[in-house]
C-alpha cells in the first residue's frame, strides 16, 4: 500500500511512501489487541490501595461483654467488623496488576491497531518537519492545516523533538509520541494518527 506524503501546509507533495504490509496490511488479531492494552493498563495502575483488618486497628482487645446470659449476640472486641470503627473483613492489600505479556504478542497486537488505522483511512504521512521555537499556536495552525485540529490526534515522531512536545503540550487533542514508544494503547484511543516519513521507517524496523 501507499500513501501520499503531505507537507505541513497540508498539501499533497510529488513523494508517496510504501508501507510494509507485513506491518499495516495484516489482518487484526483483537485477542492480541485485548491482552496489550489490558496489560498497558493493568501496568499503570498504582495498586497502592490498603485498609486495616481487625489486627491492624487500633483499640482495646477487652470483650465488651459476656460470652453467654445477655440474651444477646456473642461479641469480641471493639475491633470487630461489626462495629462502627473496627477491622474490614478481608480488606485490600498493596498489590501488584502488572502481569506477563510475550513480546511476540505485542508486536502482533500493534502491527493489528496500525492496520485497522490503515484500513480505516484514519492514518497520514507527512514530511519531517521541527519548530524554531515552542509555540503552541504555531503547532495548531499546522493541525489546522492537516484538518485533524478537531480530531482527537497523535503526532508520531522517529526522534525526539523539545520544541515539538511543548507547542503540543497544552492541546488537549493533541498528542506527540516517539515511533519507539508506540504502544497499542494509544494507537487505538486516537482518532487520527499522523506519522512523519521517517518514524514509518522506524516502525517498520521495530515491529518487523
Amino acid at each position: 500500500m501507499e500513501l501520499t506524503v503531505y507537507n505541513i501546509d497540508g498539501k499533497k507533495t510529488e513523494k508517496k511512501v510504501k508501507l510494509n504490509d507485513e506491518v499495516f496490511g495484516i489482518k487484526p488479531n483483537e485477542h492480541a489487541v485485548y491482552l496489550d492494552v489490558k496489560h498497558y493498563l493493568a501496568n499503570k495502575r498504582q495498586g497502592t490501595h490498603k485498609a486495616k483488618n481487625r489486627s491492624e486497628v487500633k483499640g482495646s482487645t477487652r470483650k465488651l461483654r459476656r460470652q453467654k446470659g445477655t440474651g444477646a449476640a456473642r461479641v469480641g472486641d471493639i475491633k470487630s467488623p461489626i462495629f462502627r470503627g473496627g477491622g474490614v473483613v478481608f480488606p485490600p492489600k498493596p498489590k501488584s496488576y502488572s502481569f506477563k505479556l510475550n513480546k511476540k504478542v505485542k508486536r502482533l497486537a500493534r502491527k493489528s491497531a496500525l492496520s485497522q488505522k490503515t484500513k480505516e483511512n484514519n492514518m497520514m504521512v507527512v514530511e519531517d518537519f521541527s519548530l524554531n521555537e515552542p509555540k503552541t499556536k504555531m503547532f495548531n495552525e499546522i493541525l489546522k492545516k492537516l484538518k485533524v485540529d478537531d480530531k482527537k490526534s497523535m503526532i508520531v515522531l522517529a526522534q525526539g523533538d523539545r520544541n515539538i512536545y511543548l507547542s503540543a503540550r497544552n492541546l488537549p487533542k493533541s498528542k506527540v509520541c516517539l515511533a519507539s514508544q508506540l504502544n497499542t494503547y494509544e494507537i487505538l484511543n486516537s482518532q487520527h494518527l499522523v506519522l512523519s516519513e521517517s518514524a514509518i521507517q522506524e516502525i517498520e524496523n521495530i515491529l518487523l
